[in-house]
């Protein structure tokens, strides 16, 4: 992952990032399987994030989408694989919910304007992308985007896509939590921690 300096703040965003609406639409607690896998870069940067929240009791980084034989990290960054750098989070939905993990996804987690890359680090596998367990996610997923694309709230169209999910491969032990086990490499510093602090910043509720 190539060194960068922090994202711009609101991460293409047109409004601050507490100002990003909530789902119009969301999972009942019934229903929600409490499991997700989202895509928006660095897996270092969006499991940070995550692993912030309460009510998510895990997130683990790993390659969503492509095939067995290339998921492994090598592989994934030469960019020629079909594998995106994601995380799956599982969560408890009486606590929080689908609908607003993925309002987190938007507003801090990444910056979904940009297209087969997150800053610097360049290539589908940085891809921003969400991949549906079920139906329900799907149509709330799908709702939500035309709901920020409405809105207005991005400076630029939104390119976050809907992917089927196949198997998620869980990514090597090096990369687990690996912002808070590495908090002094440079990636970290600037990259990572400004969206930890975003969240904190933005969304202490939570």
């Amino acid at each position: 992952m190539a060194n960068q300096t922090c994202d711009v703040p609101g991460q293409g965003l047109r409004v601050p990032p507490g100002d990003v609406p909530d789902p119009a639409q969301d999972i009942a607690t019934a229903h929600d399987r409490g499991e997700l896998v989202l895509a928006g870069g660095c897996f270092w940067c969006t499991e940070a994030v995550y692993r912030q929240l309460a009510g998510v009791t895990e997130v683990l980084p790993g390659y969503a989408g492509g095939s067995a034989d290339t998921a492994n990290y090598q592989a994934v960054c030469s960019g020629r694989t079909r594998h995106a750098e994601a995380i799956r989070i599982r969560y408890e939905p009486d606590r929080i919910s689908f609908g607003q993990l993925l309002k987190v996804f938007m507003a801090v987690a990444h910056d979904p304007t940009q297209k087969d890359r997150q800053g610097n680090d360049v290539g589908p596998q940085y891809r921003s992308a969400i991949f549906p367990l079920d139906a329900d996610q799907r149509y709330v997923a799908g709702a939500y985007l035309a709901q920020l694309q409405e809105a207005g709230v991005y400076a630029g169209p939104i390119e976050t896509t809907i992917e089927d999910m196949d198997t998620f491969f869980v990514a090597e032990e090096a990369h687990h939590d690996y912002a808070a086990r590495n908090p002094g490499a440079p990636y970290i510093q600037y990259v990572s921690m400004p969206k930890v602090e975003k969240l904190r910043r933005y969304f202490p509720n939570l």
